[in-house]
């Protein structure tokens, strides 16, 4: 935490430089929301070469704050970004919600959203779609950020989708998740 302190006014500045191409961003957090776990940058980027660039070019990255960086492909199924969402209900809660396709698995779209407007989840969604090969040919699970009542809830969106229910998942993640950084201009 010191040096991702220590380094916060690089990092948005750098952040600042793609603010144009910004979905949403923001720390993942502890259960308690105490501390933060990791970081969140879903990046509009012409090829995967520039989101290689973005990825391991940052500041927390390059001082080593982060142990791990996962860049993957991704379809914003909302057209929109996390500044276009309306806003936090008292005692709703942020996550990042993440189903890893298991391989030679494929998926559509037309199954996935009739299932979360079904659901009643479709409102709260911030940013959702699938998670893509570097070429964009194949389907490689699904990324979600949400504001829901509880992690409960979180837990639910993904265990109970038709991706899980035809067993196209190796597992799912669900992380705590706030807004971060500067607000576009």
């Amino acid at each position: 935490m010191a040096l991702r302190e220590e380094l916060i006014e690089e990092h948005w500045s750098f952040m600042d430089r793609y603010a144009d191409a910004m979905i949403a961003r923001g720390p993942t957090l502890t259960a308690d929301a105490s501390a933060a776990t990791g970081s969140v940058h879903i990046v509009d980027l012409p090829d995967a070469d520039a989101a290689h660039v973005f990825a391991f070019e940052e500041p927390n990255y390059r001082a080593g704050v982060y142990g791990e960086v996962l860049v993957r492909r991704w379809r914003n199924l909302l057209g929109r970004t996390m500044w276009d969402f309306a806003g936090e209900a008292d005692g709703d809660h942020r996550f990042l919600i993440l189903g890893h396709g298991k391989p030679g698995m494929t998926a559509a779209c037309d199954e996935y959203l009739p299932y979360l407007a079904a659901g009643g989840f479709g409102d709260r969604l911030i940013a959702c779609g699938p998670l893509l090969s570097d070429d964009g040919s194949e389907w490689a699970g699904t990324a979600m950020l949400a504001e829901l009542p509880g992690r409960a809830f979180a837990d639910a969106i993904l265990a109970h989708d038709p991706y899980a229910r035809a067993g196209r998942y190796d597992g799912i993640e669900v992380h705590s998740w706030q807004f971060g950084g500067r607000p576009p201009n």
